[in-house]
């Protein structure tokens, strides 16, 4: 992505540069031209999607996992620690750093999506993972020809994301939730959303098969999130 230089404002009555502030994540920070991870520790989303993710993971006992888009490298390390053999890969400075301090024997690496996957990875495991990463991408199918790239034949790509559907909608606007949903403010937050059929289309377009759903929290009209799986072909 073209980085763009943060914007800053003028106090006229000190004549002093003040630069504006973003929010990423739960505090505010100086502006960055990625998601600057604050924090070394599970997500809060975790919490519901581990669960549904770790049972579709041993539905296909995967050897070699690539997490695509691992922010701090907390749900890398928590696959490791079930068996798995993975990769990280990520664009976010700050996160990656952050990653490498807390798990040094682990693989992690810088990687702009919107690049072409390095040789090095391409057709090299049996999963990829994308946990709550696809909803932050103006180019989703960025994401999906990497992971495709990514994936030996017959390899699964699992990737989580928060659900949108009718009921759910309608249950956020008359609540008057919309604001705490959607959080406008957040710098590099989420700029998709998906619902279970445009999510569906989506691997579809990419050519995978055997798709399978997963509702995530909550019932599953109103779910937090929801889990897609599909097959690269063999």
């Amino acid at each position: 992505m073209t980085r763009m230089e943060p914007l800053g404002t003028t106090s006229k009555a000190h004549g002093v540069h003040m630069a504006e502030v973003t929010i990423t994540g739960s505090s505010v920070a100086e502006p960055d031209a990625e998601f600057v991870w604050e924090s070394a520790g599970h997500a809060h989303a975790h919490q519901f999607i581990l669960p549904v993710l770790c049972a579709q993971l041993a539905r296909h006992s995967p050897r070699d996992i690539l997490d695509l888009g691992a922010g701090n490298g907390t749900l890398t390390a928590y696959l490791d620690k079930l068996g798995y053999t993975v990769t990280g890969l990520d664009n976010s400075r700050s996160g990656l750093e952050m990653a490498q301090r807390s798990f040094p024997a682990m693989r992690f690496e810088r990687y702009d999506i919107d690049s072409a996957l390095p040789a090095a990875h391409v057709g090299k495991y049996d999963c990829v993972v994308s946990i709550e990463v696809i909803e932050h991408l103006l180019l989703p199918r960025k994401l999906m020809e990497a992971a495709r790239q990514a994936l030996r034949p017959g390899g699964w790509l699992v990737v989580t994301t928060p659900f949108h559907g009718y009921w759910k909608n309608l249950a956020l606007a008359l609540t008057g939730k919309f604001d705490n949903h959607w959080r406008p403010l957040l710098d590099f937050g989420h700029v998709k959303f998906f619902s279970r059929k445009t999510l569906t289309s989506l691997f579809e377009e990419f050519g995978f098969e055997s798709i399978e759903f997963a509702s995530i929290g909550r019932v599953a009209p109103l779910a937090r999130s929801m889990l897609v799986a599909g097959r690269k072909p063999k």
